[in-house]
């Protein structure tokens, strides 16, 4: 089983066999179009693309972020459509750093689905390792009769979460450790070009996701991103780090590479920085503090 990351060349063996799902979420945050149009140019043979805004993300109030998470049933509803079973081994790519692949990956992980595996080094590493490219445009489809009723993962979601009345309690009364994803200058209100406020939400720390890959886009050895993260948190405990980022989707490469690492059990703020600063009465700190 497949729980975190997969080479290209074990994908291309294990597309041999039956029971493998594969997921294409190649996005762009500037232009959403951009995915579907590479998938449509060029994918893993068999790959499905999913949508980052209209299919992994519930509905946008100017209230809950960017990205709000769908509600679980109706995402366990979409991935049923896809042909998902428990016994499915589900591997997501990428443009390339697989910060859109470990969103789906957390979700999936969230929904209960174990085997479910990032792709290092995305759609370069597979056309570095020889693979082949499709241009077929493939639907998701129910694998077997059962399949509607074999997708029952339990009530409870099994990735820990964080919401904003949790991360506002936790400024008076701390119990957790949160993680800022996004850019440095981002982090210390320098820059904002994504969100209507710029600054980051007070006493929390700053890891920018993008040092968590090599130039290539594959992630760094675990033991190198278990050094730097110990670095960033000083002592504290991993199960007690929640990762936030602009809206998300950057916070769980944050939270996959401290898992690759062995710094396991952190949780996500989903609505992160954008849905924060959409409530003014919520404080906003500026600089590196």
């Amino acid at each position: 089983m497949f729980d975190l990351l997969i080479s290209a060349p074990q994908l291309q063996e294990g597309l041999q066999s039956p029971g493998w799902l594969v997921f294409d979420v190649r996005h762009d945050l500037a232009d959403h179009e951009a995915g579907r149009r590479a998938y449509e140019q060029g994918h893993v043979p068999g790959a499905i693309y999913l949508d980052h805004e209209r299919q992994l993300a519930a509905p946008k109030t100017g209230r809950n972020g960017r990205h709000p998470l769908p509600e679980p049933g109706q995402f366990a509803a979409l991935m049923k459509l896809q042909g998902l079973t428990p016994a499915t081994q589900v591997v997501v790519y990428d443009g390339g750093n697989s910060m859109f692949a470990a969103h789906l990956w957390w979700m999936l992980h969230w929904l209960g689905h174990e085997r479910s595996a990032v792709l290092d080094g995305g759609w370069p590493a597979w056309l570095d390792a020889g693979g082949a490219v499709e241009t077929k445009v493939n639907v998701g489809s129910l694998t077997e009769a059962r399949a509607l009723e074999a997708l029952d993962y339990g009530s409870a979601p099994a990735m820990p979460t964080a919401d904003a009345a949790a991360v506002l309690a936790n400024l008076d009364a701390p119990a957790f450790t949160v993680l800022d994803a996004r850019a440095a200058n981002r982090f210390r209100g320098e820059v904002e070009p994504m969100d209507p406020v710029a600054g980051h939400i007070p006493g929390a720390l700053n890891r920018p996701n993008s040092l968590n890959v090599q130039s290539d886009g594959r992630f760094k050895p675990a033991a190198a991103l278990r050094a730097e993260f110990e670095a960033v948190l000083g002592g504290r405990d991993p199960s007690l780090v929640v990762h936030q980022c602009g809206s998300g989707i950057t916070a769980c490469h944050n939270l996959f590479a401290m898992e690759l690492a062995g710094l396991k059990g952190s949780a996500l703020y989903p609505g992160s920085w954008s849905e924060w600063c959409s409530d003014p009465s919520r404080p906003v700190a500026k600089g590196s503090e």
